[in-house]
């Protein structure tokens, strides 16, 4: 699990990536994809690890992917210069509490360039009062340690927050701050650096759209916060309850008044929007009202289904991010018979691992 952090390394995997995608693009786009590096060292906002206990002793641990061994981490290069200062200050302070380390086996950071951090402590047993009170005193000794912290247990069936279960982000995007409510356990972008670039991005492609907006899969509204203000209005839809709830804070915490959030699937939304079915979600919500042109789209990794797929294709312009560059590709075998792809990006949310975090925006012929 060594990971050789020069910039010559760096440099040469980014290139094997860049040559990768755009081969996979060829038969759809004969241009420049821009390439948006990541920060060599502490650019991840979320890790996980295991605790390994060894008589008196706890640590972190991983296991290798390819020899399935464990591998102690006192230091871990790739997360955020927080995450990595508080895995030093918080194992020896769990030894010194024996019902704060009974049973531990996971612990899961979430951490943000607002120097806030989440700790989550995962164990094999119920959590009482008694272990509630032991984690407050944790908590005020992480303060006096200048900690911005919330500690969460959680069991099987429990989740205790000592306070909530959340903490907001401020990320920079072209000269203005944005505030982004982060809530445990839900999908938050790992690489914070990155993140802006991509927004940004999205933000360069759609500054002179027309009309409205529409986007499917919106999460905490990573995007459509942002991507309102080169829209009259703004529609978006997400399935996810703790996201949604994160959304509806983001657009009054960003002052976003022209910005709408559905609690649908994209699928759901396909329906109502062709009249196949009804949902009481839609109350008070006239869908006819929205003149929109551009439809923005980050799915999983599966890529667009079938019948989304063939809904997309009915708006003027396209911005599609996507976490699988082969699921996006095979989209495209679809996508390109009503529109061809004016612009490319390569976003590296993760440097040293084969994953390609990429971007279109498609215009129709």
């Amino acid at each position: 699990m060594q990971t050789d952090f020069s910039d010559l390394q760096y440099s040469t995997q980014l290139e094997q990536k860049k040559n990768y995608l755009s081969q996979l693009f060829k038969p759809f786009f004969d241009g420049q994809i821009a390439i948006f590096p990541s920060e060599k060292k502490h650019y991840r906002m979320r890790a996980e690890f295991r605790v390994w206990h060894e008589q008196d002793e706890l640590f972190h641990i991983m296991f290798d992917p390819q020899t399935k061994q464990r591998q102690r981490i006192d230091t871990f290069p790739i997360a955020s210069q927080l995450i990595n200062r508080m895995m030093s200050e918080l194992l020896p302070l769990l030894k010194q509490q024996e019902l704060l380390r009974y049973k531990l086996f996971q612990i899961d950071y979430l951490s943000t360039l607002s120097n806030k951090i989440i700790v989550s402590l995962l164990y094999h047993k119920t959590l009482n009062d008694d272990w509630i009170s032991a984690a407050k005193n944790l908590k005020q000794q992480l303060q006096q340690l200048n900690f911005d912290v919330q500690i969460i247990g959680r069991a099987n069936k429990q989740k205790i927050c000592l306070d909530q279960d959340f903490i907001d982000e401020v990320l920079p995007i072209n000269g203005k701050n944005y505030i982004y409510r982060q809530i445990e356990n839900s999908f938050t972008q790992p690489n914070a650096g990155v993140n802006c670039k991509m927004i940004q991005w999205a933000l360069d492609c759609t500054k002179n759209a027309q009309g409205d907006l529409l986007e499917l899969y919106c999460g905490n509204g990573n995007f459509s916060v942002a991507l309102a203000q080169n829209f009259n209005q703004v529609l978006a839809t997400e399935i996810a309850k703790p996201s949604v709830h994160a959304a509806q804070f983001n657009i009054a915490a960003n002052q976003v008044d022209n910005l709408q959030i559905i609690r649908m699937s994209a699928e759901e939304f396909t329906q109502a929007l062709q009249g196949v079915r009804e949902f009481n979600r839609l109350k008070g919500i006239d869908l006819k009202q929205y003149q929109c042109q551009t439809i923005f789209v980050d799915p999983p990794r599966a890529g667009l289904d079938p019948a989304t797929l063939n809904m997309v294709q009915h708006y003027e312009n396209i911005l599609y991010i996507s976490c699988n560059p082969e699921t996006l590709v095979q989209n495209l075998a679809t996508l390109s018979q009503t529109h061809r792809i004016e612009k490319a990006a390569l976003f590296d949310q993760f440097p040293y691992t084969h994953h390609i975090e990429s971007g279109v925006y498609l215009v129709r012929k």
